[in-house]
């Protein structure tokens, strides 16, 4: 699904990444790890093709992204969703117009919108905030309106940017929740995190990048001896 093959970024005379060699499979959630300035951003920057690698493969869903062309990224970009920590909405758009902008820029029809919002909000549980603006709702509700907005195109893949880090941890933990079931249901999940408790409490294969290599890659908590 996600395959890094000797991956070297370089800004300047600084090493982002060097010579880094992963594999995530279909259907993982996989926890990205490490302290600040290890290459986390990065390699997120990567498998979404904003920056482009020095050296080194990028496989993602079977299209080789290190040699995709401009007109080539937004179709790419389709079966990659985003959430960020900061939420990203509209803040002039409804609930309901926010999420219809990702269905929008791709140019599905008025009636494909009609039918996909209304399910997709169900999915995450805020039906009925549809109308409410971003300026109305709570951190948690914001965060459920970012994910719905990254998977109503179906991606294969998500990646997830610190979720949780403007969240309290009854809304973190209803957010895990959330990506968790989206995982169950056929999608890889890449979350990028500082958050121990979660790492641990979540059971799943981490992956932890340090001064620009790949630490570690176990399944379970966080590792012990590690940088989070």
């Amino acid at each position: 699904m996600i395959s890094f093959e000797h991956v070297t970024k370089r800004y300047g005379d600084t090493t982002a990444l060097e010579d880094v060699n992963v594999q995530i499979d279909k259907g993982e959630f996989v926890f990205v790890v490490g302290p600040s300035g290890a290459g986390k951003s990065t390699f997120i920057s990567l498998i979404l093709k904003e920056i482009d690698a020095d050296e080194g493969r990028i496989v993602v869903n079977d299209q080789e992204v290190t040699t995709l062309s401009n007109r080539e990224i937004p179709y790419y970009r389709r079966n990659t969703g985003m959430v960020f920590q900061d939420f990203r909405l509209l803040p002039k758009k409804t609930v309901f117009e926010n999420v219809a902008f990702a269905l929008e820029v791709v140019h599905r029809s008025k009636r494909q919108i009609r039918r996909l919002v209304p399910q997709v909000l169900s999915l995450v549980g805020i039906s009925e905030l549809a109308h409410k603006y971003p300026d109305e709702l709570s951190a948690g509700e914001k965060q459920r309106v970012a994910i719905a907005r990254a998977i109503v195109n179906a991606p294969k893949v998500l990646i997830a940017d610190e979720p949780t880090g403007n969240l309290d941890p009854a809304t973190a933990k209803e957010i895990m929740l959330l990506l968790e079931q989206i995982n169950l249901s056929g999608t890889t999940v890449v979350m990028v995190t500082h958050a121990k408790n979660i790492v641990d409490k979540m059971n799943k294969r981490v992956l932890t990048i340090e001064n620009g290599h790949i630490a570690s890659s176990h399944i379970g908590g966080y590792k012990k001896g590690g940088a989070i």
